[in-house]
């Protein structure tokens, strides 16, 4: 109850001076799509437009896209419902810009695509911040630090100390299709076969199955799926193989939203907050019994 009673009052100070900065720029402008005069050969003019978060707050709604196959960082339960970290924390953005937040899923090889669309406002989706992402959109954070593991049957893989260890052709690898995973196994170790999934689940199936040697995800991800299936044999390489800082992705071209994103993130992150919202997905397995 305390640390939900920590998380209402940031964002209840969130919307607070949002509103603040609002009623201080209601004078200079009469929207912030309408900037008050032309400018002048370089000259900045104040009030000039935020695209994404214009049309956020005219809408009155935060469209979040995410896989929704990525336990605890977000998953559909057997009931249909979104839920998980990602989840969370989407709906606190949206809770601190005075809107409501609606989640659309859709496989991880399609979030990107549809941002860059305008289907959605953003992407929580256990999303790495890469060079090359970055080049198309922007990205705040992290807000969680992640690496690469393997999920696998095979105990004489959990050795691995660095990627050439599994260079090998008589290994075979899935991968999330689109994902840093999949760029791991192709640039690092590519004397191995590569099986490109749509999801977490199908990669962790064909483990269960043996029809591939090991799954190449993110470190939660195989630790969670040893969780999920516990009878089954499954383990993982304990050290991160990489360093994988996750971000949220956003439109490029508008600083107002990418720096209320970077406010926001620094207030939760000060506060401890961000780091016992953690500890409350990632330290207790309770929503297992959610899935599927």
């Amino acid at each position: 109850m305390k640390r939900a009673k920590g998380i209402i009052a940031i964002v209840a100070a969130l919307v607070l001076l949002s509103g603040c900065a609002s009623l201080q720029g209601a004078g200079s402008r009469s929207s912030s799509a309408e900037p008050d005069r032309t400018a002048k050969k370089g000259e900045v003019v104040v009030g000039t437009p935020s695209p994404v978060l214009d049309r956020v707050l005219k809408k009155g709604e935060l469209v979040v896209g995410t896989a929704g196959t990525m336990p605890p960082f977000n998953m559909v339960t057997k009931t249909g419902v979104v839920k998980g970290f990602e989840i969370d924390l989407g709906g606190m953005i949206a809770a601190g810009m005075g809107v409501k937040a609606r989640f659309e899923t859709m496989p991880f090889d399609q979030l990107l695509p549809a941002l860059q669309a305008g289907k959605v406002d953003m992407i929580l989706s256990n999303m790495t911040m890469t060079p090359q992402r970055n080049l198309k959109v922007a990205f705040v954070g992290p807000y969680f630090i992640s690496g690469k593991s393997i999920l696998t049957k095979q105990k004489s893989l959990l050795s691995a100390k660095r990627p050439i260890d599994l260079n090998n052709p008589e290994l075979t690898f899935a991968a999330l299709d689109g994902s840093t995973s999949q760029y791991f196994v192709q640039m690092l170790m590519p004397k191995a076969k590569l099986v490109a999934v749509k999801d977490y689940d199908e990669g962790v199936a064909l483990v269960l199955d043996n029809k591939v040697t090991a799954f190449v995800a993110d470190y939660p991800i195989c630790v969670i799926s040893t969780f999920r299936y516990p009878d089954q044999g499954l383990a993982y390489v304990a050290t991160p193989l990489t360093y994988e800082p996750i971000g949220i992705a956003v439109p490029a071209g508008d600083p107002q939203l990418i720096n209320w994103l970077n406010n926001f993130l620094n207030a939760l992150q000060g506060s401890g907050e961000l780091a016992a919202f953690k500890e409350l997905w990632f330290g207790d397995a309770s929503w297992l019994k959610d899935l599927p």
